[in-house]
Formats: structure tokens, C-alpha cells, sequence
């Protein structure tokens, strides 16, 4: 029989007894040997591998590939939110379309080779009329988050006292024994997802199964030999924080492979782009690619902070989370103002620090400021890298707008100078958001250029003025989502000091 093409259709005419199989000329092959044989051909077609998993192309990609390619037991090791899970679930597409298996098997057993004492039974007694099922690809893939309280008996299996007595079986008789999921997986492909948090007297259980390929259950003499690729992930900081992987076990996985953050923003970007839900039915929701820039860039900054704790990582579900928080804060302005269509606003950042929050863990000084200040401090270090990359810049002299701010933005320095102040809400209809900023001078020339619609013209006049508050320009209040920007109280004294002294109260 020619070897399954991944993804081809069911074969409706397929053997249903192993005597069929066998005429059929159906040559079995290990589960690493079959994955080794499908991924040649996908490398040979120029097939995208891992589709859906971002960033990694030069780096991770290749290292999973060798490893397969030299049949090897491997294991991802990165931070929380780097796609570790999703590319080892994406290890079924290796997977031949289906698989026959000796119908009524525990250990899905070779049709030709039986692994169990079962199997063995039922084909001595039926022979080629033994009958077969056929397994998909997903019933081949198991998955256990290892947690502290995870068995031996949940991972391997245990004597199973009930068989026994409704059989009329002695407990040295391995028909006893109540198999766990991994060997339910042979023929198949097990990850443990977190190892460090699996107790290492459990993981002492899973030494010989990686080397000498084989499972013995409360000492009985008989072994069991598996066929299965083993793969796991972990995190960096379990190994000090929660637990460890003992060194035999460590020895033993073949390949040990690192993950890692996107290494750029429009790639962080495009994984968002993928994953979050921002298509919400019936509303007028428009992202502008700056803001989605901007949410790309807080997670980045968050990554950079001396006050996060850089060993517990960013994840990417914090942009994921952020970006899906701003469409529901755009669904109530368009639900409550009924503007079409609804853009973000500088304003609106506000409303995406339960986001951060509850994602980003603190070093000592971090929790001393409190998360939250920390987080907003990391929203405005994201908005200043856009703005300076954005417009012109700043005037770095400590100038109030006046004769000694010669700079771009001295007219609306200047015009909060003049005891002038702006109020800005994520609730305001669009006209009375545009209004107030068309009432500062030079704000919608400076904006022109940096939109091709009034929406996004009018973002960019916000940033200017948010970008002017991070250089010390102007100064804001926040009130929940509200946000008002007036003079900077700096410049209010220096005005005051040079008002005195043109009348001479002052030298």
C-alpha cells in the first residue's frame, strides 16, 4: 500500500480486517519514522510548516525540523505566551490522515504486531479476520498539563482491583492492569505541557519510556514496548520558582529547543492581527494601523521595563487582550455617541490597563509604585517612541510657548500658556472630539499630513498633544477616561517670574 498523503481524503474502500491490510500491502512504520517521512515531503513541496505560528521561521522552525528529522524527543523551553503549546498541537498535520488499529485495542496495537497481551490474544484467535479501526490524526495527539497532583497511575497506569475481580484474574496477570494516557497514546504523539511542574517521582516514571521505549507498571515482569514521540514544554523561571526536571529525565530528551518574543513590531502586530476577536457584528469598527503599532509597542515597552519582572516574561496575550479591550471600548462609543465609523483614540488607552494588570508581574520597585502607575507609565514610554518616530521634534529647551520656544509646536505650547485648557473623553461624539481639538492653533496643520481620513487626522492631533505632556510640554489630568491638558505648572511660575519683573517687583 503507497504511503497516506498528508491531508488526502478517506479512503471509503479501505481495509476493514487485518487480512485486507495485509493483501493490500500495508508496510507499518514507528510514529517517529512516519512523521519523519511526512515532513520530507512537505520540505520537498515547499509546504508552510507550523501555519498560524508567527516569528519563528528562522529560528525555532528549523531547530523543531531536525529534531524530527532525526527522529528525537524534544522539548520547548520559553517564557508564558510564545506559542509553545500551538506548535507542538501542530505536530498532528506530521501525522498520516488516518491509521489501522486493531479494533477494541487500549493501545491502538499494530495490526501486524500487537503490543499488549490483548492484541496478541485477539489476533492469535481471529487471525486475518481480525477486525481494524481507522484513527484520525487528532486521536492519535494527547496533551496533560502537569500539575503537582498529577500520578503515576494518570500518566502510566495502576492494577485496576475491579477488572480483576469481574475478570476472575490474578494481580500477576497483566490483563489487570488500567493503562493511563500515555500508553493509550502509542502509536501516537504525548506532550506534557509545564514539565518542571510534574513531581519528580513521577518524572522517574517517565525515564525508561524515553529510553529504553518501553513501560512497566507496579513492577510487573512484563514490559511493554511503545511506539510514540514524546514532546514537552516548560518555562525558564519553573525551574527556580515551582520545580525541576531532574537531570536523568533532562538527559534524556534528545533536543532541547528555546522560544522566544516576536523580534519586531510588525510581526508581534500580525500575531495579534490573527488572534484577537475585534470583529464585533453590526458596529463600525476601524483600527488604523498606527493604533495597532501603538498596542504592539506597549507590550514591547512592558518588555524593556527595569520595573517588570523580566524572568516571568510579556506574554503576547497581553496586545491580544489590550487590542480586544479597545474594539469593546469603540462597540459602547459607537453604541452610546451612534458615530459610524468609530476610530480609537489616544484617550481610549485608559480603558486597556486591565490588560496590563493582570499580566505583568512586578519587581520590588515595580510594587512599590503599584501595577497600575507601572502600567501607565508603560503606555505612555509607547506613545512617546510613536510620537517621536511620528512628527517633528520637540524643542528641548524648557520654553513656555513665548519668545524662547522657537519650535514646531510653540503656537499651541503658547495657546495653554494663555490660561487655555482642552478636554478630551473616550464617550464624546466624534464632531465635539474634533471641535475641541480644531479649537487649539497649529494642532490640525501639524496633523494634516498623518491620515488619510478626519478620524485618523484627528488621532494624530491627540498624539501631538500626548507626546507634548511626555516632553514635558503640557501638563494632564486624568479622571477615569477623561482627559484634560493645560499649562504645565513649571512654566506657569516662569511666566509668572517674568511678569513681576517687567514690572519690576523683581530684579
Amino acid at each position: 500500500m503507497p504511503e497516506p498523503k498528508d491531508g488526502a481524503p478517506r479512503d471509503p474502500a479501505r481495509p476493514r480486517t487485518v487480512g485486507e491490510l495485509r493483501r493490500r500491502g500495508y508496510e507499518p512504520r514507528t510514529v517517529k519514522r512516519e512523521i519523519r517521512d511526512n515532513l520530507r515531503h512537505k520540505l520537498a513541496r515547499h509546504d508552510k510548516l507550523f501555519p498560524g505560528v508567527l516569528g519563528y521561521e528562522r529560528t525555532v522552525i528549523p531547530a523543531i525540523v531536525n529534531a524530527l528529522l532525526a527522529e528525537q524527543d524534544f522539548i520547548l523551553l520559553g517564557l508564558r505566551g510564545q506559542a509553545k503549546t500551538r506548535v507542538l498541537r501542530a505536530l498532528v498535520e506530521l501525522l498520516d490522515d488516518e491509521m489501522p488499529a486493531l479494533e477494541g485495542s487500549e493501545l491502538n496495537d499494530d495490526p501486524f504486531e500487537p503490543t499488549s497481551t490483548w492484541g496478541r490474544s485477539r489476533l492469535a484467535d481471529a487471525g486475518d479476520d481480525a477486525p481494524l479501526v481507522w484513527l484520525g490524526r487528532d486521536e492519535r495527539y494527547s496533551e496533560k498539563l502537569a500539575t503537582p497532583d498529577v500520578s503515576i497511575a494518570d500518566l502510566l497506569g495502576d492494577v485496576d482491583p475491579i477488572k480483576a475481580a469481574t475478570h476472575k484474574l490474578t494481580y500477576a496477570d497483566p490483563e489487570v492492569i488500567h493503562f493511563g494516557i500515555v500508553p493509550r497514546t502509542n502509536r501516537g504523539i504525548f506532550a506534557i505541557n509545564e514539565l518542571p511542574d510534574l513531581a519528580p517521582r513521577i518524572q522517574v516514571g517517565l525515564l525508561n519510556i524515553l529510553e529504553e521505549r518501553d513501560l512497566q507498571i507496579r513492577g510487573f515482569p512484563v514490559r511493554i514496548p511503545l511506539d510514540i514521540l514524546m514532546v514537552f514544554s516548560a518555562n525558564p523561571e519553573d525551574y527556580t520558582n515551582r520545580g525541576t526536571i531532574i537531570t536523568p529525565l533532562k538527559d534524556r530528551i534528545s533536543s532541547q529547543i528555546l522560544t522566544h518574543y516576536p523580534d519586531d513590531v510588525e510581526t508581534a502586530a500580525e500575531v495579534t492581527r490573527q488572534e484577537a476577536w475585534i470583529e464585533r457584528t453590526g458596529q463600525p469598527i476601524e483600527i488604523p494601523e498606527l493604533f495597532r503599532r501603538l498596542v504592539e509597542e506597549v507590550s514591547f515597552a512592558a518588555r524593556d521595563s527595569e520595573l517588570v519582572d523580566q524572568s516571568s516574561g510579556v506574554s503576547a496575550r497581553v496586545s491580544i487582550s489590550a487590542l480586544e479591550l479597545l474594539a469593546s471600548n469603540l462597540e459602547r462609543r459607537a453604541l452610546i455617541t451612534g458615530d459610524d465609523p468609530v476610530t480609537p483614540r489616544i484617550c481610549d488607552l485608559q480603558m486597556l490597563l486591565p490588560a496590563l494588570t493582570g499580566k505583568l508581574e512586578m519587581v520590588y520597585e515595580g510594587e512599590q509604585k503599584g501595577v497600575e502607575v507601572v502600567a501607565r507609565q508603560i503606555i505612555g514610554e509607547a506613545v512617546k517612541k510613536i510620537f517621536d518616530e511620528t512628527f517633528p521634534e520637540v524643542d528641548r529647551a524648557l520654553g513656555s510657548g513665548g519668545e524662547d520656544d522657537t519650535g514646531p509646536y510653540a503656537e499651541i505650547v503658547a495657546w495653554f500658556a494663555d490660561d487655555n485648557q482642552l478636554l478630551l473623553s473616550d464617550d464624546q461624539p466624534f464632531a465635539e472630539y474634533q471641535a475641541a481639538l480644531a479649537a487649539v492653533p497649529r494642532l490640525a496643520e501639524l496633523a494634516e499630513d498623518r491620515g488619510e481620513t478626519e478620524q485618523e487626522r484627528a488621532l494624530a492631533a491627540e498624539m501631538i498633544l500626548e507626546g507634548l505632556h511626555l516632553h514635558l510640554k503640557l501638563s494632564r489630568q486624568n479622571l477615569d477616561s477623561q482627559v484634560t491638558y493645560k499649562e504645565l505648572v513649571k512654566f506657569q511660575l516662569l511666566r509668572r517670574q517674568r511678569a513681576k519683573a517687567q514690572r519690576g517687583d523683581i530684579n
